[in-house]
């Protein structure tokens, strides 16, 4: 008999606890959470505590409070961040406390908001998170981003069927994709994360000096620095405490040189910006930096991202995929982009992880910057990867090894 609901979301929630944040006895929890994940919300904090967490802090947001702050405040409040916030979640994750984001949002919450105002907020709220994005970016403090099926968004991804079967059928993809569904959910992700890392290891060994892209609409070639490190599957505190970032993850990824990159790319899915789809879009870059950008839809969002500061025109990420990952494997374009960028290869505009950098965690800004890694307020990936899709390897002498080839992995780990 297959499990019901309520035992799938206990063992969901038990993974998460168990591979994601990877709780340890006598630990603070930080639970961030849209106000419809309560029900899985509660189950994960009954997971913590029998995981021996000290204190699960439950911080809910409502997406609709959002829209009628758009729709009804001042116009030029949106330059105001609650410092509380920030100081809270910084403070927390200074003491070490697992941290864990349920990203479910309504694609479409803020398509006929002012563009305007919803750069300003994001630039403000950037601003003053970047202490927290800087802590978890060096892995201080374990951290996880998961998803939940919530009615905007199950709405969106499956329009096609009936309203009341939407909801269902959302949970559905992500307790398999998430290998809920597996016999022993636990052991399934130990194999899996441990494949990610075997091939993080083989491209450590490689070193390569840049990537190259080839596919319809792509010809982009992104250097790598010197020392720069391959991560898949799960990161690692300074403590030794191993945790998984991401639930779902089919990736592995490193820092490219933020000023060697050259050539186009085009974006093979939307991108969900807070609320706002950017679709068909593409970009130019010269010396590592964007020198033309366009959208089919969204444009205006896009160029407000990209003037977010100096490091947001230049890349912090570089990540590949297979497409015969489970997520790619199912079809679905699920408008969020922890789902969607793991079904695809991605790159990110913005900040770059310090552990993707040997020593990176130590560096100054400054010695970082000389390294080849990028700052920026911002930390946004875009999804460019397709079945068509060629990736050379470019070797310190200039010759180049096969990595992927038609969106699949070229060597055997």
């Amino acid at each position: 008999m297959p499990d019901t609901f309520e035992t799938r979301l206990q063992k969901y929630a038990s993974l998460v606890v168990k591979v994601g944040m990877n709780v340890q006895p006598d630990q603070q929890v930080v639970l961030r959470a849209p106000v419809e994940a309560a029900e899985l919300a509660r189950q994960i904090a009954i997971a913590a505590y029998k995981a021996g967490a000290k204190y699960v802090h439950p911080f809910y947001n409502d997406e609709q409070l959002t829209l009628i702050r758009y729709q009804h405040a001042p116009r030029d409040s949106f330059d105001f961040f609650p410092q509380w916030y920030a100081d809270a979640l910084t403070g927390l994750a200074e003491e070490g406390a697992a941290i864990l984001s349920i990203y479910a949002t309504d694609p479409d919450l803020l398509k006929d908001q002012d563009p305007e105002l919803i750069s300003t907020a994001q630039k403000v709220a950037a601003k003053n998170m970047r202490t927290f994005s800087e802590l978890l970016s060096k892995d201080h403090a374990p951290w996880t981003v998961i998803s939940a099926s919530v009615p905007a968004w199950a709405n969106k991804v499956f329009a096609h069927l009936p309203e009341k079967e939407r909801v269902p059928a959302l949970w559905d993809a992500i307790f398999t994709i998430c290998r809920v569904d597996e016999p022993d959910p636990v052991e399934a992700w130990r194999l899996h994360t441990e494949e990610l890392a075997k091939r993080s290891a083989y491209m450590n060994e490689k070193q390569y000096v840049a990537l190259k892209y080839t596919a319809p609409g792509t010809d982009l070639t992104v250097g790598l620095p010197e020392n720069h490190i391959w991560t898949g599957g799960y990161g690692q505190t300074p403590d030794g405490v191993r945790f998984t970032a991401n639930i779902p993850t089919e990736e592995i990824f490193t820092l490219p040189h933020k000023d060697r990159v050259d050539g186009v790319v085009r974006a093979t899915l939307p991108l969900n910006l807070r609320g706002n789809l950017i679709e068909n879009f593409w970009f130019r870059f010269e010396n590592g930096k964007v020198v033309e950008a366009h959208a089919e839809k969204g444009e205006a969002i896009l160029q407000k991202l990209l003037e977010t500061d100096e490091g947001a025109m230049r890349l912090g990420e570089v990540a590949l995929v297979a497409q015969s990952s489970p997520i790619a494997q199912t079809g679905i374009l699920f408008y969020n982009t922890l789902y969607d960028e793991n079904a695809s290869c991605h790159l990110a505009l913005g900040r770059a992880y310090r552990t993707s950098l040997k020593g990176g965690e130590d560096m100054s800004p400054e010695e970082f910057a000389a390294a080849g890694g990028n700052d920026s307020l911002i930390h946004v990936d875009f999804m460019m990867g397709s079945a068509e899709m060629d990736i050379d390897g470019v070797l310190p002498d200039g010759s180049t090894e096969p990595i992927f080839r038609q969106g699949e992995w070229a060597f055997e780990v």
